[in-house]
């Protein structure tokens, strides 16, 4: 049996004498004991904000990003055990891939984006500058930086991995440590992962703990530099967001909890085509993955009255065709729930569900799991049809965390919208149709609930991820209901653990600050063309300038017959001068910046490696012939890549002869470091 223990400042502490039982969901045996030993969480505390917080915020972003590429790695390479831990908690083969391969995944990704997004150091720019006075003298940057707390991980059961990392990931990204609490009924997958990630070392001192059992006092010793992320049911969400020290001390809390995802065939959709069947198998999908305990699975099934009888019939043959057993055996596609107690749960919101529709499918009284397994954590899947979803109430307020769901016919799509809406706030909807008046009308009639909308189509069903799937990429989190909280959606899970800070003053001390170049600022006169130096040797600020040249008619001329581009504004005087933006022929924009690359760039080999392109482009005067133009070429950020290259972004202006701005744009290189 499994002895599990917390991981707390930096020492493991096993269970107590009142150490809770954990049963296997297949066999029903113990399989572990965790809790009973009280923690000092005052001293966790401080070990975080004193060990572990310091340690994070000495490195920067790009520091972090490639700790946790390493971390993902070293996890993958050690999965199967993973696996076959998560086996007891009722997961198949195919329920793995969503936990542990779905973690790891994640943990990658925010690796990658933190190396692509994120910059080369330790502030967050967050959007552009704002002049505040009329010079240019004063201005204002929004920056974020590292919360000095710790974040505290609630996580649920059906998600013994993923719902750590998927939260661990963006906070160590972000420069704060974690206290991690799962729950009880799986965290021995979760303490053997914490146990391999300390084992690995790498991680600094101090940036993971783990807790097995009761967060104790934890709650009540926060302030508001720390940040509590929950996952689970809403009344414990409730209960612990009404904590007196969480509100008193403005402690940030972020809560998903329950949630009454729908999915609504669209009117578009008729039985017996290849979009009715995608409906079909992303219902069935999403039934029996995981048995049904995911946050985001679908638990109301709205279509078009007339298309009821058939979406019942089709949904039944393949959950009858779904072998339900043994976990380890290849052939079951779906496993058990957790726990003797989470069947109970289940079975008790189901019979709530039952007195307002009626089960056409599953029947948990006359149901025997295949393999040699304990019945007590196993249920058949359960499909309901409420006939009248306007007159029920239950269903749309009850969430049987299984694989539990209800059919409901509508009559057209508002009333469809209507019905999904009154979930009162989910994590997902979804849509499957071929019509985009009928998804617009959906996102327009309905995406104030939903935190997202997915919508699916044979177009798109090939690559698309499924109605339940959680991306990093894309925010996760609900309105109402679901909790009102957010997580992850790529950079935006990161800055949940950084404050935003309102930065006011000169371009000389924001570019100290930003370590990027903000206009007005000093420049760099080094004597040297910077093309000619190294990426570490160039400095923020460094600048050349160059020019003149005169744009001649002849020039303009040239431009256009040899690239094409004959628009009237560059080729006809008279159609021209008629523009009101033009004061008769003027040089193309992309004369102006090739003549500008001509004035700065240095044509002998050297450490500019690559032009990779330029943003932020705009024209801001014409140009007509008889016009002079000068170029300022400055360095306005760097951001190592590679251990070889880093790229430079440069700031490019291009006035004319009255010292006016006619073009301003971000240039984009890669130099040898």
């Amino acid at each position: 049996m499994l002895k599990l223990a917390s991981f707390a400042a930096g020492e493991w502490v096993g269970p107590g004498s009142g150490a809770r039982p954990i049963f296997s969901a297949v066999s029903g045996k113990v399989i572990a004991e965790a809790g009973g030993t009280p923690l000092d969480t005052g001293k966790m505390l401080d070990y975080a904000k004193t060990v572990g917080g310091p340690a994070l915020r000495a490195m920067g972003f790009h520091d972090r990003a490639g700790m946790l590429k390493t971390l993902a790695l070293y996890l993958n390479e050690r999965r199967e055990a993973l696996y076959e831990l998560s086996y007891d908690t009722g997961a198949t083969g195919r329920d793995h891939m969503v936990d542990i391969d779905g973690g790891i995944g994640t943990t990658f990704v925010f690796a990658s984006k933190g190396r692509k997004e994120l910059p080369d150091g330790d502030i967050y720019i967050d959007g552009g500058l704002e002049q505040l006075g009329k010079t240019g003298t004063f201005l204002g940057q929004h920056v974020a930086v590292p919360l000095q707390g710790v974040a505290v991980h609630i996580n649920a059961f059906n998600f013994p991995l993923w719902g750590m990392l998927e939260k661990l990931a963006p906070t160590l990204l972000a420069g704060v440590p974690a206290i991690v609490k799962p729950a009880t009924a799986s965290s021995y997958v979760t303490e053997a992962a914490v146990r391999m990630i300390v084992e690995s070392g790498i991680l600094p001192e101090g940036a993971i703990q783990f807790i097995a059992g009761s967060t104790g006092d934890l709650l009540d010793n926060l302030s508001g530099q720390d940040v509590v992320s929950f996952t689970g049911s809403a009344a414990t969400g409730t209960m612990l967001r009404a904590t007196p020290n969480i509100l008193a001390s403005a402690v940030r809390f972020t809560a998903e909890q329950d949630s009454l995802n729908a999915t609504i065939l669209g009117p578009d959709v008729v039985p017996g085509s290849p979009a009715f069947d995608v409906f079909i198998k992303e219902v069935h999908r999403e039934m029996t993955t995981k048995a049904g305990q995911k946050c985001t699975a679908i638990r109301r099934i709205i279509a078009p009255e007339a298309r009821v009888p058939a979406v019942i019939e089709a949904l039944s043959g393949l959950l009858a065709a779904t072998p339900v057993g043994d976990p380890r055996d290849k052939a079951t596609r779906m496993g058990a729930l957790v726990s003797a107690d989470q069947k109970a749960d289940v079975l008790a919101k189901a019979a709530i569900i039952g007195e307002e529709a009626e089960r056409v499918f599953g029947d948990p009284d006359h149901f025997v799991p295949a393999g040699d397994v304990a019945p007590d954590a196993f249920v058949p899947p359960m499909l309901f049809h409420c006939a009248d979803p306007d007159a029920a109430t239950k269903v749309h307020a009850t969430e049987a965390f299984g694989p539990v769901s209800t059919v409901m016919p509508y009559r057209d799509l508002d009333h469809a919208i209507a019905i999904a809406n009154r979930g009162e706030g989910s994590l997902v909807a979804s849509c499957v149709t071929e019509s985009g008046d009928v998804a617009r009308a959906v996102v327009r009639g309905s995406g104030a609930y939903h935190g997202r909308l997915y919508f699916n189509n044979p177009t798109s069903a090939k690559e698309a991820t499924g109605h339940g799937s959680t991306m990093a990429h894309m925010v996760h989190g609900g309105p109402g209901r679901a909790g009102g909280g957010e997580e992850l959606g790529g950079i935006r899970a990161v800055l949940h653990y950084m404050q935003r800070v309102a930065v006011q003053g000169s371009p000389d001390l924001l570019t100290a600050v930003t370590d990027t170049w903000v206009p007005g600022a000093a420049e760099i006169d080094t004597g040297v063309h910077p093309f000619t130096r190294s990426f570490g040797a160039l400095q923020i600020g460094e600048t050349i300038h160059a020019g003149p040249r005169e744009i001649t008619l002849e020039d303009i001329e040239h431009f256009a017959a040899f690239t094409g581009d004959t628009f009237y504004a560059h080729m006809d005087e008279e159609a021209a001068a008629a523009n009101p933006f033009f004061p008769g022929r003027v040089a193309h924009g992309y004369l102006l910046l090739s003549f500008a690359a001509g004035l700065f760039v240095r044509p002998d080999p050297g450490p500019v490696l690559a032009n990779t392109g330029l943003d932020a482009l705009r024209f801001v005067k014409p140009v007509v012939p008889g016009d002079t133009l000068s170029v300022r070429l400055t360095v306005k950020q760097k951001t190592r890549r590679t251990e070889g290259h880093g790229e430079v972004r440069w700031h490019v202006t291009l006035t004319n002869q009255d010292a006016e701005t006619v073009a301003e744009y971000e240039l984009l290189t890669m130099n040898a470091v």
